[in-house]
């Protein structure tokens, strides 16, 4: 998929695989380590073990694989066909089931905070391709009008595995909210395959873990600070799971002296203006930690609280203009504040 990536975002991600690293050494026990680029991100690869390469190798094939499944400008890919498919209904893998179904999920509870059908609006800004562009409101009530996840259809076919899925004509969707998540997913699931014990993956704002630390110890995760992003607010201990970040640090461009940001607003069209700077979701399914940490952010404080009090099954820690750090209760004794710039509190 095709996504410009800012100077900063990179530095973050270095920094971030940095200070991971650095927490997780284990002596005798050997690390291999592989960057690759995907989905317009840079990922890192981390394995421990004799069996680091065999695991790193299938990662990476997967990783690569879901690439060209998921860019909307590849002619092969599952999502050139769906958003060229005129309402037809149209063959999927389970990997793409999942994340439709997901997406699908979030996006009811959530009163459409996640909707995976405004990739009009998302090229129309630019954000896919790095063209930059401020559209007028006529361009985005255009765009807007050709949202559909909502209406979305998709079957299963138990007895062949196979799934299918169909949307209004006209309807075209985008995976980048969740194509990172699943990748982390099924690379974590493939180095375990391979005979992975202990392993990380950094793909952007998505970190997953498997298992623990070599020494059996928990990871230590870095929180980037979103208002100076070459250092951290904290860090959160976790075992196997999934850490993934949304800011508004990560993608944005500037025009006439006014910043915009690539967290869009369903209903308008624009970027989404609340009192948050990033929202983290912490939960073992990378690929509901992708979707949540999109529509927490959009929902913004208090309705992503809400959120997490009806449904719960995942913890958060959201950051706001105000230099302040709100984590949900399950973080208690697994978030350390470290940066004097912001106050604490928790959820309950």
């Amino acid at each position: 998929m095709k996504h410009s990536i800012s100077p900063q975002r990179i530095v973050a991600i270095v920094l971030c695989l940095c200070a991971m690293l650095s927490l997780s050494a284990c002596g005798e026990t050997r690390m291999s380590q592989r960057q690759v680029f995907a989905m317009d991100t840079v990922m890192t690869l981390t394995a421990y073990g004799k069996k680091a390469e065999n695991g790193l190798n299938a990662a990476q094939g997967v990783i690569q694989s879901m690439n060209d499944m998921l860019d909307p400008d590849i002619e092969t890919s599952t999502t050139y066909a769906i958003n060229h498919a005129q309402g037809a209904n149209i063959s999927v893998s389970g990997q793409v089931a999942k994340m439709l179904s997901t997406a699908a999920t979030v996006y009811k509870q959530s009163g459409g905070a996640l909707d995976l059908s405004i990739y009009p609006v998302i090229q129309r800004w630019g954000f896919d391709s790095g063209r930059y562009y401020v559209p007028t409101d006529e361009e985005l009530y255009e765009d807007l009008s050709r949202r559909a996840y909502g209406q979305m259809t998709l079957t299963s076919f138990p007895s062949s595995g196979s799934y299918a899925v169909s949307f209004p004509s006209g309807t075209e969707i985008s995976f980048g909210a969740v194509a990172k998540g699943c990748a982390a997913d099924n690379a974590i699931t493939a180095m375990r395959n391979a005979g992975v014990t202990s392993g990380i993956v950094s793909l952007g704002g998505n970190v997953q873990t498997l298992g623990l630390k070599p020494d059996g110890s928990n990871w230590t995760i870095a929180v980037q600070d979103p208002n100076n992003t070459a250092s951290f607010l904290g860090v959160v201990s976790v075992g196997e799971t999934a850490v993934v970040t949304s800011g508004t640090y990560q993608r944005f461009f500037t025009q006439n002296g006014k910043t915009y940001h690539h967290l869009i607003n369903p209903e308008t069209g624009r970027p989404i203006n609340n009192t948050l700077l990033s929202a983290t979701i912490i939960c073992e399914d990378g690929t509901l930690a992708d979707c949540l940490s999109t529509a927490m952010f959009i929902l913004g404080e208090s309705k992503a609280i809400n959120y997490w009090r009806t449904y719960g099954g995942f913890d958060m820690i959201l950051v706001n203009k105000e230099y302040q750090v709100t984590c949900t209760k399950g973080l208690i004794e697994k978030f350390t504040l470290t940066n004097n710039n912001y106050t604490l509190s928790y959820v309950e």
